[in-house]
């Protein structure tokens, strides 16, 4: 399942050269993945009640493209792996041509809020990979 995330850059998303600050990049993919969480049922109030917390153990990420101030861009958010505790989502931000400004594969675990371990994700999220994605 596809999902893609819409936003215009910012005064504030900029640094001193005129482009999007690197960090910036980042911080567009959590916004995405965390409304593709929300739209699937799985926003952060509702993982919490669940006593879970999710967690980002690793991104690879890779610039092509730099953005400018008032840029309207899409993160494009989608399953790619799915292990026993670990999941991996690719996003992608493009550029109102469709060109690949980033690209990132970002790893991520749940942990028990209580134990601070990683655990099982729920049901939700296994159904969501499984649709979309082979076992990794």
């Amino acid at each position: 399942m596809k999902h893609e995330f819409q936003l215009v850059v910012r005064s504030t998303d900029v640094d001193m050269i005129g482009h999007v600050n690197n960090a910036k990049y980042l911080e567009y993919m959590e916004w995405a993945r965390f409304d593709w969480m929300k739209q699937l049922g799985l926003g952060m109030s509702q993982i919490q009640k669940r006593g879970l917390l999710p967690v980002v153990v690793h991104i690879g990420i890779d610039y092509r493209k730099e953005l400018r101030l008032d840029d309207s861009v899409t993160v494009v958010t989608e399953p790619l792996r799915l292990g026993n505790k670990s999941s991996v989502v690719r996003q992608r931000i493009l550029t109102e041509k469709g060109e690949v400004a980033c690209e990132a594969e970002v790893t991520s675990v749940v942990i028990d809020a209580q134990t601070r371990r990683a655990t099982e994700p729920p049901q939700e999220w296994k159904q969501i990979f499984e649709s979309a994605v082979v076992h990794s």
